[in-house]
């Protein structure tokens, strides 16, 4: 009978401690999951927070419409400084444009040197954005379909990404900004100085925006056409620029093709002597300067000039 008792002791000891030990684990474990779940939102919410600011659909859009305008630029040299003193045959000091003074080969060099950075620099920012969209997807992609252990599993992997998608963040805002040229060769001989010390010569690339027809102002009458363009930065001060006028065939080989240009420093023009009811197409662009390395993109604009017979419908109308 002792002998029963202390067997139903150690049984009951035996039961108890295993009891305290599985309250004792499912409590750490409920602890376990409560800390993992709470890493869980805090992780979360950050990726969130990339998502719905450096990478949101209203942030990417805005570079891509910025990348997409500095495609359609035009990308000259700028040389600093513009002017120089330079003494003349009889030592007389003048005021004279660097360009005078800068070897025509190596300019061109340097012109050929600015319109390959243009064309890396331009392809660089298309795949920039390639790249932060595909991460925008990825990223979404991990917030919306992994559980908490799947995600958690893969924070590693979460926190590389967004930090290569920060890296790609910055360099594409930087390459939005045109970026200096490094002369390796002198641009200045010393034989046209005359003993004058010429400062340091500095280049980079600056843009121009692109000049736009006015859709809204812009239009054809009977033998003429009244034509109006504009910058996206309205510039105030008007250079010169070059209207193309082409007459449209419709691939009448019997016709012959019809085109000129017109050099004009204002922000409209009237084109005369136009036939009535035929098609022209007009193309405004910035004028050719010296300094100009990159131009790819320019506006054009197609409009039909009246016929008598839809004039004398109107005055018929009228009456």
């Amino acid at each position: 009978f002792l002998t029963q008792q202390l067997s139903f002791g150690i049984m009951a000891m035996i039961l108890n401690e295993f009891e305290t030990s599985s309250e004792s684990t499912a409590h750490s474990e409920e602890q376990q999951d409560s800390a993992s779940w709470e890493r869980y939102l805090e992780r979360r919410s950050l990726v969130l927070q990339f998502l719905h600011s450096s990478l949101s659909r209203h942030h990417l859009q805005h570079h891509q419409n910025k990348v997409e305008l500095l495609k359609k630029c035009h990308f000259y040299l700028e040389i600093e400084p513009k002017h120089v003193n330079v003494r003349d045959q009889n030592h007389v000091m003048h005021r004279t444009d660097i360009l005078q003074l800068i070897d025509p080969c190596q300019f061109q060099r340097m012109k050929t040197v600015g319109k390959n950075q243009t064309e890396i620099q331009l392809s660089l920012l298309t795949g920039l954005l390639e790249q932060l969209e595909q991460g925008q997807e990825e990223l979404s992609c991990y917030v919306e379909t992994s559980d908490m252990i799947t995600f958690l599993s893969r924070w590693d992997l979460i926190m590389q990404r967004l930090s290569k998608l920060s890296e790609f963040m910055e360099t594409l805002v930087s390459l939005q900004v045109p970026g200096k040229l490094y002369v390796k060769h002198r641009l200045v001989s010393h034989a046209d100085l005359r003993g004058t010390r010429l400062p340091n010569i500095r280049l980079s690339l600056c843009t121009k925006m692109p000049l736009i027809f006015d859709r809204k102002e812009s239009f054809a009458d009977k033998n003429w056409a009244k034509l109006k363009w504009f910058t996206e930065n309205q510039e105030s001060h008007l250079e010169q620029c070059e209207l193309q006028v082409k007459l449209l065939t419709n691939g009448n080989q019997t016709e012959p093709g019809y085109g000129r240009s017109q050099v004009v420093t204002s922000d409209t023009y009237v084109v005369q002597d136009l036939q009535p009811g035929r098609s022209y197409e007009f193309t405004i662009r910035r004028s050719d300067t010296r300094t100009l390395v990159f131009e790819k993109w320019c506006d054009s604009i197609t409009l039909k000039t009246k016929t008598n017979a839809v004039e004398d419908a109107d005055s018929s109308a009228c009456a």
